[in-house]
């Protein structure tokens, strides 16, 4: 008895999967996973639904406790953010390959599969992971070049029915959601509201702006106004404000790892508050040093979420470097909420490291300031008279 793991959402790429691993590929037994990072609940029992219906077995495993704590709080502490995306497809999807392998462990299966197709890049997220395991690694969407129409005639055939054409792609977890496909691969396509459901719109966002009080400790928010938070319910609670506001959309051209130009559209309001806030903070906390190394660090560790590699050693130093920098990273940002713009209007830390003594109305001995300044620029300014003289020859 040949057995397969699979990575499922209940989408037509891995329902169709189901069938081809036991038609093309021969497994007697496909075991449907589902990882639940936050998806709606409807979603869920959809795809609970259909995996009951085409699998031999599924399973369903609650990891957003998880997600959160050790890859959302690593997020924020790393200001991740890829040319502007929050990472919330990315984040997850290592999260949800590690747990098919887990279950392919216990199972004791041959093989783990992924439905994704090899123009993007959540076939190398699950492709990393799951080679670091013994398992064969099956892409039935990748490996037999499958169109949307073919896979759809491929379902009929089958008899796997969804009741509704969906016209949107759309990828949802507690940190983000993202709408791709149809008329939205055009990148002159300007898309309309009904691919929001998070976010209103400006026009429809509330005249009076609203002020929040973010707190932190060790680079991680635990309260909201005052009142002490988990993470999961504060970042659902800021989703919510955020959204209210017409916070967190984001349209944009992304440079995929293969090197495609893709139009990405995302939703994500407590991402956009909660990175805008701690990075502020930082600015208040750590040192001009500390800032420009870490810039350069958060930005590797970005590079090497999007790409899926999470597994490489790089990363655990990053997080080692980044850890040590948070903990200083403590305090409390006021964000003002409007019209789709979340700013940042106050900050205070008992750790922050700004001196009263740049206020107009202190005075003290600036007198060492003139030697400083003396030599301030002084290889600056012979370059500039010798290329003044050379210019006048």
């Amino acid at each position: 008895m040949k057995k397969v793991v699979l990575a499922y959402s209940g989408g037509l790429d891995t329902s169709v999967c189901i069938p081809l691993l036991r038609e093309h590929y021969g497994y007697d037994e496909v075991v449907a996973v589902m990882v639940d990072v936050g998806q709606p609940e409807a979603d869920i029992k959809e795809a609970k639904a259909r995996a009951e219906e085409l699998s031999d077995r599924h399973k369903v495993i609650d990891a957003l406790d998880e997600f959160v704590a050790d890859y959302i709080f690593r997020l924020i502490k790393a200001n991740g953010n890829y040319e502007g995306y929050v990472l919330g497809t990315a984040i997850a999807r290592p999260l949800i390959a590690k747990k098919v392998v887990e279950v392919a462990n216990d199972e004791k299966a041959d093989a783990v599969a992924h439905g994704c197709t090899g123009k993007g890049n959540d076939q190398l997220r699950f492709d990393t992971v799951f080679r670091t395991s013994e398992f064969d690694v099956i892409a039935p969407m990748r490996e037999l070049n499958l169109t949307r129409e073919e896979e759809q005639k491929y379902a009929q055939e089958h008899g796997i029915s969804f009741e509704t054409e969906k016209r949107w792609s759309v990828d949802e977890n507690i940190w983000s959601r993202s709408i791709e496909g149809s008329e939205l691969e055009e990148p002159s396509f300007i898309p309309p509201e009904e691919i929001y459901q998070w976010t209103v719109s400006v026009a429809k966002a509330p005249e009076a702006a609203e002020l929040i009080k973010i707190g932190f400790e060790q680079g991680l928010p635990i309260s909201l106004n005052g009142t002490k938070m988990d993470g999961i319910s504060l970042i659902q609670k800021l989703n919510e404000i955020g959204g209210k506001h017409g916070i967190g959309r984001t349209d944009m051209i992304e440079d995929r790892v293969l090197g495609y130009k893709a139009r990405e559209t995302y939703e994500h309001p407590a991402a956009t508050i909660l990175l805008r806030a701690h990075r502020d903070l930082e600015q208040l906390v750590l040192t001009r040093n500390e800032l420009r190394f870490k810039d350069f660090a958060d930005k590797t560790w970005s590079e090497l979420v999007y790409q899926g590699l999470v597994m490489d050693p790089l990363f655990e130093c990053l997080n080692a470097f980044v850890d040590k920098t948070q903990e200083r990273v403590n305090g409390t940002e006021y964000v003002k909420l409007e019209k789709g713009v979340a700013s940042v209007v106050g900050r205070e830390s008992p750790d922050g490291i700004y001196s009263k003594d740049v206020s107009f109305d202190v005075k003290l001995e600036q007198e060492g300031a003139e030697g400083f300044s003396a030599y301030h620029g002084f290889q600056s300014r012979m370059a500039s008279k010798i290329r003044t003289a050379t210019k006048k020859k």
